[in-house]
């Protein structure tokens, strides 16, 4: 049975639901695997999101396992953060050591992991740009898509590396951002608004309200979770899975690129 750990901070309901979608894929047998741990980096009684999360783990007999992120070392953390990131992490892999798993998933966790971690097993994240898609927050990737002038985008997980964000894609899907008469509006009033006043003024004046803006966060809001599951079920049947940062399908043949799982979501949608 594949085995994967799970590591959120629970900083909000997105993170619940993202927990409460796979918990449910995986008790109904959509995905072929299991969750071998919980891990949050907050204790009881720190946030009303991150209890729910041990809560709902506890009920569902998956072991949990906490650390305050904020709460250690926070003299070290304001004076050296590389130091305390490897410091924290130490201890989260110490109290980790009991387990074994495949895979790693970062879900909601708003810590920079340390290199050793990135050494101590295969670990994916989710970024929301398709593969040689913007780097950066959500924010900032919309804002460049908008400025490019993209005509589609995607949703992909990566392997987290030292190196923030430039991890290799693993799995992605692609939609577009052009092509319907909404779609056609939308880039009309862009247009039309970069005129009057610019990029940056629309970002002052309608952040992220504006029209576009909010169109293409919703399509990819809407992709993450199923992409998330479909990786999971990807890993789990065995159709991908990784070694030593390399890729590889079922049969043993290194893929030559990230997994395009595009059609399963998009037919999942229908």
């Amino acid at each position: 049975m594949f085995r994967f750990g799970w590591w959120t901070t629970g900083r909000d309901r997105d993170a619940v639901n993202l927990f409460k979608v796979i918990y449910t894929s995986l008790k109904d047998g959509d995905i072929q695997a299991e969750m071998a741990y919980c891990f949050v980096s907050k204790e009881p009684s720190e946030g009303p999101y991150s209890d729910e999360i041990i809560k709902l783990a506890g009920e569902a007999g998956i072991p949990v396992v906490h650390l305050s992120a904020l709460k250690y070392l926070p003299e070290l953390r304001a004076r050296d953060k590389e130091e305390w990131r490897d410091r924290y992490h130490e201890a989260v892999l110490e109290a980790l050591k009991g387990f074994s798993v495949d895979l790693v998933v970062l879900a909601g966790y708003m810590w920079v992991v340390s290199p050793r971690v990135c050494k101590a097993f295969p670990i994916i994240n989710l970024h929301p740009a398709a593969p040689s898609g913007p780097s950066g927050t959500w924010q900032e990737v919309i804002w460049k898509l908008i400025e490019q002038r993209a005509t589609d985008t995607g949703v992909m997980m990566h392997l987290v590396t030292p190196e923030l964000d430039k991890g290799p894609p693993v799995t992605f899907c692609r939609f577009k951002i052009t092509g319907d008469e909404k779609w056609s509006r939308l880039w009309s009033q862009l247009e039309a608004d970069e005129r009057s006043m610019g990029l940056q003024g629309i970002k002052k004046a309608f952040g992220e309200s504006y029209p576009l803006f909010a169109r293409i966060r919703e399509e990819g809001v809407k992709r993450e979770l199923p992409l998330m599951v479909e990786t999971l079920k990807a890993f789990g049947s065995g159709d991908i899975y990784i070694k030593e940062g390399r890729f590889f399908d079922r049969e043993g043949n290194e893929l030559s690129g990230p997994y395009d799982l595009t059609n399963r979501i998009e037919e999942g949608k229908r």
